[in-house]
């Protein structure tokens, strides 16, 4: 008997689907208590499918997760850029360069990137039911001052208190980008980056055009060193060395010149794998050396360059390359700016050489007095800070109760793009302490986060959360279970937590490992080379998901009607298969494999002592129908054209020769889509050049600064004057939101298609 329960806080989509009451206590075996909802195709969410669209289940009591075709799961490839470093000495003098005229004139770029990139998240407005906003506003107004040098001081508090507030507030918005922009933050608050070109030097005479310390360049220098070659040592991960951690990225468009020599293959572990790998281990040594620094600049620009388009990495890219001129010699932006014209040169900062400072000691003959202890403490701290940067990536055996299959959540660890992960399923099951009802939750419910997923401090604080809001819905004592599916680098989908474990009970430490983790079984990493081979014989309709079990656990599943033909073959180990409404059992072993009856459930119980491997094959009958009709249409199209065909064409028809339907008479919705597909194709040929990639690249930026711009002034107007009325905040937010007249750009990265929803 299905129950109800009532809509959630989340507007009027409710977080829960329907839920089996259990005849008593006990649960459904091997899988855990209770069943997913079947979760539909979605960004990467799990959002339950209607409730009117649940197939009828078998019979109460039972765990019935849903088998669905074309679901593109909630796979999240790599977020994060590749890191390089380089080397600098640390000291308190100034140095002969600093004589010249060093000033960190690059602070101008660096606050800029800083800035943008909080705006291009979309952080500076106020939202409707929240005050988020009105906390970040400071954020950009900082990095405003740290970009003019106007009151730099305060500019760099002003940016750097909200900024790690709001980070450590909210770790899901924590990654390697974020972490870099803080310690940035904290760097130049330290530092003197208004000496030269500032407006406090205007004021200041004593700061104007003025010598920095060494410390200051040595500190920056060896920041970004740091990010670089840490994420190169990273990289020697044997996932990333056999190229599996970003398997789809050479199918790219910008890997196209590469692919003209090149296999696909090929391009993925020498380009993309080895080329990043080479890149991130070399290139902060050859931007330290005057003699290769000009190579050096000339690769890393283009590196950043091709990920910004690569990855939705906000402003990251664009950091480093503000970055690339500390490793230039000091007196660079003094020698650019006398090129200008004097008439040009009068509104610029001077060329002349700069003024002493005494915040640097002069070393050498005639130099007066000797290292002052601020000197001295500057220059401890540089060094105390570099080795706090280097230890920092390798010390989560301090913090084990934050490691998943991987090291920890938190970004210091500079392994960019060194794991890809694809979810395949999350299924959420919550239990009544008291009467033992048993129901389902939205993957996602009451949050709008997905990193959850894959940490479990992030699993277990989403348990705690429900286990306070569901008894507001009358479910006494509730109990949390969670199942989630996922493939990282390639592997086997397997669980991540243990399915049969009340998260909101189970015991969690950051400083010892998670006992209901369970591991990550690296002894199949070398099935996936025979994996990659078994998909390589599939043809254009047929698809497979790999499946690993541990023993003792079962996964149920409903193959979809439109899943006509959909078979099981056992790789490795031995499992029974129990057909739900047959009430039949057949047992499979190694190479053994069974046809899977459409529109029912089945179980798969793990019975070998050891995990056990199998693969789903699926047919998508009804879209491979589809596919037949629409080749059909365009068969009949050409022999018309050629006049071939003898028979008369039927009026529903006649939209393919590109006239207008007729009168009354309703468009055939394979006709429709044809047509629709037809558009793509054209459209795709038209925007196959340079110039139209140009123009989408440029309407996407404009779009991404106005709503910057509007967010800002919207925070700006009600700071000022006091918030409007909700609807009326709405309406400027979706104004600021609205991206134009956007066209249906057609997807260029050829991405995998996704196997059925587990």
């Amino acid at each position: 008997m299905d129950t109800w329960v009532p809509s959630g806080p989340v507007g009027s989509l409710t977080p829960f689907i329907p839920r089996r009451t259990a005849n008593g206590p006990g649960c459904a075996t091997g899988a855990g208590p209770g069943a997913p909802g079947p979760a539909v195709p979605g960004r990467a969410g799990g959002v339950s499918l209607p409730t009117a669209a649940l197939p009828a289940a078998p019979a109460p009591g039972l765990d019935v997760p849903a088998l669905h075709h074309h679901v593109p799961g909630y796979g999240q490839g790599g977020m994060g850029q590749a890191g390089h470093g380089t080397g600098a000495g640390t000291g308190v003098g100034c140095g002969q360069g600093s004589q010249r005229g060093l000033a960190l004139g690059w602070e101008w770029a660096l606050g800029w990137t800083l800035g943008l990139e909080e705006a291009m998240k979309g952080g500076w407005g106020q939202a409707p039911g929240g005050d988020r906003g009105y906390t970040r506003c400071p954020v950009p107004t900082g990095a405003l001052g740290i970009m003019l040098g106007c009151c730099y001081r305060l500019s760099c508090i002003a940016f750097l208190c909200p900024y790690w507030y709001l980070l450590l507030l909210d770790k899901t918005s924590w990654n390697n980008h974020s972490y870099l922009y803080g310690l940035l933050g904290f760097q130049l608050a330290l530092l003197g980056a208004d000496r030269y070109g500032s407006v406090d030097g205007l004021f200041r005479p004593q700061k104007r055009n003025a010598h920095v310390p060494l410390w200051n360049y040595a500190l920056l220098r060896a920041q970004v060193f740091i990010v670089y070659f840490i994420a190169g040592l990273k990289k020697l991960d044997a996932d990333w060395v056999g190229g599996f951690s970003m398997g789809t990225l050479a199918r790219h468009w910008l890997f196209a010149p590469f692919r003209l020599v090149l296999s696909e293959e090929l391009t993925s572990r020498l380009v993309v794998h080895g080329g990043g790998l080479v890149l991130d281990l070399s290139a902060g040594f050859l931007l330290f050396f005057d003699a290769t620094r000009t190579l050096a600049l000339v690769f890393v620009t283009y590196f950043h360059c091709m990920n910004s388009q690569l990855f939705s990495i906000g402003m990251f890219s664009y950091t480093m390359l503000a970055t690339n001129g500390l490793f230039c010699r000091p007196e660079w932006p003094r020698g650019l700016l006398a090129r200008c014209p004097p008439w040009l040169q009068e509104w610029l900062p001077s060329t002349k050489p700069p003024q002493p400072s005494p915040d640097c000691h002069y070393g050498g003959r005639g130099a007066q007095g000797g290292i002052r202890p601020r000197q001295h403490l500057a220059a401890a701290f540089t060094v105390l800070y570099v080795l706090e940067q280097l230890f920092l990536p390798y010390s989560h055996f301090i913090t084990q109760g934050y490691n998943n299959w991987t090291n920890g959540l938190y970004g210091y660890s500079w392994d960019m793009m060194v794991h890809s992960r694809f979810h395949q399923h999350v299924k959420i099951t919550y239990r009544d302490g008291l009467t033992g009802e048993v129901g389902y939750l939205k993957p996602g419910a009451f949050t709008q986060s997905r990193r959850w997923r894959d940490h479990a401090d992030m699993l277990k604080q989403y348990s705690d959360c429900l286990s306070r809001l569901l008894p507001r819905y009358n479910i006494t004592q509730p109990q949390i279970y969670f199942d989630v599916w996922v493939s990282i680098n390639e592997r086997f989908q397997q669980r991540l937590v243990d399915p049969r474990v009340d998260l909101v009970r189970a015991p969690w430490s950051p400083w010892t490992r998670t006992p209901w983790l369970l591991p990550l079984l690296v002894d199949l990493s070398p099935w996936r080379q025979r994996l990659q081979e078994l998909e390589a014989q599939l043809d254009g309709h047929t698809d497979a998901v790999f499946i690993a079990d541990f023993p003792g656990l079962h996964l149920e599943n409903f193959v979809s009607e439109d899943l006509g033909n959909t078979s099981l073959r056992v790789l490795r180990g031995k499992v029974v298969v129990e057909l739900v409404e047959q009430q039949q059992n057949y047992s499979l072993q190694e190479d053994e494999g069974m046809q899977l009856p459409a529109g029912q459930y089945h179980k798969v119980h793990t019975v070998s002592p050891e995990p056990s491997c199998y693969m789903y094959l699926y047919v998508n009958t009804t879209a491979l129908e589809l596919e037949r009709n629409l080749t059909r249409l365009k068969e009949l199209r050409e022999r018309v054209r050629n006049g071939t065909e003898q028979s008369p064409l039927p009026p529903e028809l006649r939209p393919i020769l590109g006239e207008p339907p007729p009168a009354g008479v309703p468009l055939d919705p394979v006709v429709s889509l044809f047509l629709r597909r037809e558009q793509r194709e054209q459209r795709r040929e038209r925007e196959s050049s340079l110039a139209q990639r140009l123009r989408r690249f440029l309407h996407r930026k404009f779009f991404i600064f106005r709503r910057s711009a509007l967010m800002t002034l919207i925070a700006l107007r009600n700071l000022a004057l006091g918030r409007p009325s909700p609807e009326r905040l709405a309406q400027e937010v979706t104004f600021a939101n609205w991206r134009g007249e956007e066209e249906a750009w057609p997807e260029t990265t050829g991405g995998a298609q996704r196997g059925p929803e587990l």
